[in-house]
Parts: C-alpha cells; sequence; structure tokens
C-alpha cells in the first residue's frame, strides 16, 4: 500500500510529519510532502496509518500502489 499527499488541499498543518517524520516532511513553504526515495509499502507503517487520519483536511490518502 501506498501513500501520497494532496498539495492543492494541504494546508500545512504538519500533523503527517509530526506524526511520521521517517516518511513526511514540510517544505520551504510549510507544506507537507514525502520525504524522496521511500519503498512502496510505506503505507502499510503504523505511523503512516496515523498520519492520514490526523491530517485535518484529509491531504494524506493511502493508496493501491
Amino acid at each position: 500500500m501506498g501513500v501520497e499527499v494532496d498539495r492543492e488541499r494541504c494546508v500545512g498543518a504538519g500533523m503527517c510529519a509530526l506524526t511520521a517524520p521517517d516518511v513526511f516532511t514540510q517544505d520551504d513553504d510549510g507544506f507537507s510532502e514525502m520525504l524522496p526515495g521511500r519503498p512502496a509499502g510505506t503505507g502499510d507503517h503504523p505511523l503512516v496509518r496515523e498520519a492520514v487520519r490526523a491530517c485535518p483536511v484529509g491531504a494524506v490518502s493511502l493508496t493501491d500502489g
């Protein structure tokens, strides 16, 4: 299972980066993004699943890929 950040929806709350700092970061403008080089299956990590739930606007989601 994969994970993605919808940058159009992101408001920069940073909950994903706080919850799963090994997977997410924030860019210079404060918007969330995946750290480069994250392997497939990152969405199976329990902290990533918590980051999906913690996002106040639903910008972080799990994918089938």
